[in-house]
């Protein structure tokens, strides 16, 4: 006697394509966040003296809208 089984555990190790392609979308859109940060800049400029500021043509108070001068409509 023969014995058949439809069952495979594959499918309970490996999650399906619409969730590795959710995951992929996610990873690559959570790097492309990263990589367009512009956290690290403001941070570059605050570490700055006022003197170095000055010579650059900015104030404290302006780095957010200097760094951000593109996106930002005043």
């Amino acid at each position: 006697m023969a014995y058949a089984s439809t069952h495979s555990d594959l499918h309970a190790t490996r999650p399906g394509l619409f969730t590795r392609t959710r995951a992929a979308l996610a990873r690559g859109f959570a790097r492309w966040i990263e990589v367009n940060s512009r956290a690290d800049r403001v941070a570059a400029l605050q570490a700055k003296s006022d003197a170095e500021l000055a010579a650059l043509g900015l104030r404290r108070d302006d780095i957010v809208q200097y760094v951000f001068r593109d996106r930002m409509i005043f």
